[in-house]
């Protein structure tokens, strides 16, 4: 995906400071999306386009960190950069914990907040990336047997057809039946590819890096 097909959310309730923040965005050529309320972002936003959420900290109702965790609770990783008039040390401290790409004081120079976004939707479509891997590697895996996905994790490991009959008490020739079904459900030609699909398979998952 091309960084220029991203959609940046803007949530600030300031009438005012999200129109300066839209027209800002809109003329560096990025599609936006501007909402008034942390609730009437929520109700619009599919939790799939990718992008990056331009958002206010202290916001009426729902704060900027208390959507931020909403978000986190249901697994929408969206990079997001805070927005605050109210800034202080813990709050920064606080979003930056909880994943937050940025947290910058208004007022900020527009170069300041550009770049930010420049550098939070790269992160959004590296992590689409990775996450669209990792589905692919599941899925091919998902095909094996556990007798198979044994053999797989076994060969990623390099161990020989010998050493692999032995652990699992089985006959080379078993071991060699289940190696080419392994191969052949994977599309795959040596055992460096299948440790890189099993490699791929984990990415996605969280402390996996």
């Amino acid at each position: 995906m091309n960084e220029r097909d991203a959609v940046l959310f803007v949530v600030d309730d300031d009438a005012a400071m999200r129109r300066s923040l839209v027209y800002l965005l809109d003329s560096a050529g990025w599609h936006v999306a501007s909402f008034e309320s942390a609730h009437d972002f929520l109700d619009r936003y599919d939790g799939h386009v990718p992008g990056c959420l331009v958002l206010d900290v202290r916001m009426p109702l729902m704060s900027g960190l208390e959507l931020q965790q909403t978000l986190k609770d249901h697994g929408v990783h969206l990079p997001i950069i805070f927005l605050t008039g109210h800034g202080d040390l813990a709050m920064a401290v606080q979003a930056m914990k909880t994943g937050a790409c940025d947290f910058i004081e208004k007022p900020c120079k527009d170069q300041v907040l550009l770049d930010a976004v420049t550098r939070a939707v790269q992160r959004s479509i590296e992590e689409g990336r990775i996450s669209t891997q990792t589905r692919t590697a599941q899925t091919a895996l998902a095909t094996l047997t556990a007798r198979e996905r044994e053999v797989a994790e076994l060969m990623a490991a390099g161990k020989p057809n010998k050493i692999i009959a032995r652990e699992m008490a089985i006959s080379d020739k078993t071991v060699q039946v289940h190696r080419h079904n392994t191969m052949e459900k994977l599309g795959v030609h040596s055992a460096a590819e299948i440790a890189h699909l099993l490699m791929e398979a984990k990415a996605g998952h969280p402390g996996s890096h």
